[in-house]
């Protein structure tokens, strides 16, 4: 950004020492011991980049833990010391999208999902390893920065009005969708034909990326005639298709829609109407089987009143409406028609998991299996997420809500109800459960294994990474002290017939500063390689794995 300055620039690598780290460990954790095996040699030279004022970024709140503290620049780049060995025929990118950035000037965001999105990237080739992060060029990130204030309607924030007429006048572009914010700061995707896009739940928030420089090239159009606000920021992406959800606000219910590789154009597949309540049920994903998609109505409903609100209710854009029940849809997506609607018990979840078809003997289906992540119908979940609560932490308080793996079961049959399950002990992942990734060979299909952050309590935030054996029915967990590690990502080996054939990915914040690379041997969930990174980075949602070609 040309109104940045260059003192300060960051130039050096910060090496981690010899020799092996040693992981905490109690009863039903992973203990590792680590020994150097592989330097990634000779260094490459970071890329010197504009330093962000240290007003800010970073310095009101550098005694918070690093997952909840600004990032300290808008961008760096360089090669890390591997400690450990990164397999050799793990060659590509890994993306990792979240908030970054909490506050602008003096003023200080209050809720997780405020923040402006940072971009990480880990490259992986000959057993080196490149990292990199940088700012999303996002307008509402850059009117923010020119005008140093918030200039577009976040997840809890609004701007602050001069007076009553710039309200209403921002009422007005909150109807045709130019107040809100384009702030990509939730997931990132790798579309069937090669462009990676940001996500956010505005559908204005679609921004492509260059997955070398990190650099925003500017917004993904979506060229139909659909309309609409607001998207799951969760689609389902392959090689073939992208699939998303299209609430519909005013006349409650849900677009269900595809688009092609190498188009802009999402075509209509077909609408599920809601069952009851005010307005349809959060979609922040939704799960797909071979043939069907699973949409969810959940009580947890979007209210226009909260909308447009100057200042954030308990339950920010939604409110909780149990006397609405909580429904299941499912939608052939071949006709578009419905083939189930089934009252199911009420439920909380931000991510599904995989979704599969049971078969009888003669080949028929007869049920949808969906498997999520679970809080227990408990909307205290939203409340948590506050900085102010993150952030306070005191390392004795056990005040993360309970969650689950949460299974339903949706038969076929005609039957009007579902089941709501655990699909396992909770207490195997320490009753904590979110960011669930899957080998993408299995998306749609029965599945056995799935990796995610669960709990060592006490806590007040995921901060293990958990293997699910959803046979078996068990879990295996890996822990540091006092770390946070972000959404542990799966990547499988190249010509793997196990499931588990692979390496998972993960971006740790620890509490001193810090933060580092590491990856686990997706089989035995021991860790296998870290990189200390020359800074920690803040906690981030979502990622993707873009292949070299």
């Amino acid at each position: 950004m040309d109104s940045l300055s260059l003192s300060g620039v960051c130039r050096h690598h910060f090496p981690v020492k010899n020799g092996g780290f040693f992981l905490g460990n109690k009863a039903g954790f992973t203990r590792r011991r680590v020994a150097i095996a592989g330097v990634a040699s000779p260094l490459r030279r970071p890329e010197i980049v504009p330093s962000l004022e240290e007003e800010t970024f970073g310095r009101r709140d550098r005694n918070h833990h690093t997952a909840w503290t600004s990032v300290r620049q808008e961008r760096w780049e360089g090669e890390l010391v591997v400690q450990g060995e990164i397999p050799l025929w793990l060659k590509g990118t890994y993306l990792r999208n979240g908030p970054g950035l909490w506050h602008i000037e003096d003023y200080n965001f209050r809720h997780l999902f405020d923040g402006y999105a940072t971009l990480v990237k880990l490259h992986f080739e000959n057993g080196q390893l490149i990292a990199g992060h940088r700012q999303i060029e996002s307008e509402a990130y850059k009117a923010a920065r020119k005008n140093k204030r918030i200039c577009f309607r976040e997840f809890s924030e609004v701007p602050k009005y001069k007076n009553f007429m710039a309200y209403v006048g921002d009422i007005a572009k909150l109807f045709s969708g130019a107040s809100l914010t384009d702030n990509a700061n939730t997931g990132v995707v790798k579309l069937g034909d090669g462009r990676v896009v940001c996500l956010t739940e505005t559908q204005k928030g679609s921004l492509v990326i260059d997955p070398d420089s990190l650099e925003t090239l500017g917004r993904f159009e979506y060229s139909d005639g659909l309309g609409g606000l607001i998207h799951s920021a969760h689609p389902i992406v392959t090689d073939t298709e992208f699939l998303t959800l299209l609430p519909d606000l005013v006349n409650p219910g849900y677009l269900v829609v595809r688009m092609e590789p190498g188009t802009n154009e999402r075509k209509l597949i077909g609408r599920v109407n809601c069952r009851t309540g005010p307005a349809p049920g959060w979609v922040h994903s939704f799960p797909v089987t071979e043939h069907y998609v699973v949409v969810p109505e959940m009580p947890l409903r979007y209210c226009a009143q909260n909308l447009l609100r100057a200042e954030p209710t308990p339950l920010y854009k939604f409110e909780w409406h149990p006397e609405s029940k909580a429904f299941l849809h499912v939608m052939c997506k071949a006709s578009g028609k419905i083939v189930a609607s089934v009252e199911v018990p009420l439920f909380i979840t931000f991510h599904f998991i995989n979704a599969y078809e049971e078969e009888d003997e003669d080949g028929r289906v007869t049920a949808i299996i969906a498997d999520c992540c679970e809080h227990n119908a408990d909307t205290t979940i939203l409340d948590r997420l506050r900085l102010q609560n993150l952030r306070s932490f005191n390392g004795e308080d056990d005040i993360l809500p309970d969650a689950r793996v949460g299974r339903f079961t949706i038969p076929l049959d005609g039957s009007p109800y579902g089941k709501l399950e655990s699909a396992l002990e909770p207490n195997e992942h320490g009753k904590g459960m979110d960011m669930c990734s899957i080998n993408p060979a299995n998306l749609g299909k029965k599945y056995r294994y799935a990796y995610a952050c669960g709990a060592k309590r006490p806590c007040h935030f995921p901060n293990t990474l958990t293997k699910l054996d959803l046979v078996k029915k068990v879990a295996k967990n890996w822990h540091d002290e006092g770390a946070v590690p972000s959404e542990p990502f799966f990547v499988a080996r190249p010509g793997a017939t196990e499931e588990d054939d692979g390496v998972v990915i993960s971006l740790i914040s620890e509490r001193n500063g810090s933060g580092y690379a590491l990856l686990l041997d997706g089989s035995t969930f021991e860790e296998i390689a870290r990189a200390k990174l020359p800074y920690g980075l803040p906690y981030g949602l979502h990622g993707c794995w873009v292949p070299k070609e």
